[in-house]
């Protein structure tokens, strides 16, 4: 029997490949439930003829797409997207997503950045509430997402790893101080665990520092303070630029919400 957890991602990532994706330069995201989308639109390929080129955001990403035979691009030479299609973290009610918790915030958001669109694709544990007092659907919604887990409606009620954020390594130290300076919060360098001495390294040579904030913020204005401080790349906030997600939920059901 299949776990539901990964019936759940290819549930979501099956229907934002089918509803969104066209022929064209496509943003192929990272992470465990992107696998499905690149799996689908394979499929799509072979069985309608879909003339698609795919720009990877990361190592992972690149060797889904040679894995299953598809037309491989850069921003180079494609520097505009029809649409992305990526994972998330967390993502609240507005669809402000916490990304990064694979390392490669950065290339993601610079996808997502030059998409015509940008579609989120995850599972039940990274949905967002719905108002429990609003009628119908909402109500029904709000109801099954505290069967499998609280619900959140601000960042970082379920994703506790803190906001992921890409630094020069030289600078770290500086960065981590003057975040915790101007924002509060705790920094820590990200280590790489038993497989690896000394901390992670993004496939552009930096480090990450995940950054765990203290309640809710103005996020937009968050995610501009922090790339204004000298030594950061990128941060893992990304603020207005989702359209639409897809939530495969445990019971088979897609739940969908565009902003």
């Amino acid at each position: 029997m299949e776990n539901p957890v990964e019936n759940a991602k290819r549930l979501a990532a099956f229907k934002a490949v089918d509803n969104h994706v066209v022929s064209g330069v496509i943003g192929i995201g990272s992470g465990s439930t992107v696998v499905y989308a690149v799996e689908r639109l394979a499929q799509r390929v072979k069985e309608e003829g879909l003339e698609v080129i795919c720009v990877p955001s990361s190592f992972q990403a690149k060797q889904l797409i040679i894995q299953h035979g598809l037309k491989l691009g850069d921003l180079e030479m494609h520097p505009e997207l029809k649409v992305t299609i990526d994972g998330a973290d967390e993502s609240d009610q507005q669809l402000t997503l916490i990304k990064g918790g694979g390392g490669c915030l950065t290339q993601e958001k610079i996808l997502a950045s030059c998409a015509e669109e940008f579609i989120v694709i995850a599972d039940y544990r990274q949905a967002f509430s719905f108002p429990l007092t609003n009628c119908g659907q909402s109500k029904i919604l709000g109801r099954l997402y505290k069967t499998y887990r609280k619900a959140s409606e601000n960042l970082g009620e379920q994703w506790s790893k803190g906001i992921p954020i890409e630094v020069i390594p030289s600078a770290y130290r500086a960065v981590y101080q003057r975040i915790e300076k101007t924002l509060g919060g705790k920094s820590e360098l990200r280590m790489s665990g038993s497989s690896k001495a000394g901390p992670v390294v993004t496939d552009n040579g930096n480090f990450i520092l995940d950054w765990n904030f203290q309640g809710v913020m103005n996020w937009k204005e968050v995610e501009v303070t922090l790339n204004m401080i000298p030594g950061v790349v990128e941060n893992g906030l990304f603020v207005g630029m989702a359209r639409k997600a897809y939530f495969g939920m445990s019971d088979g059901t897609v739940m969908e919400r565009a902003v």
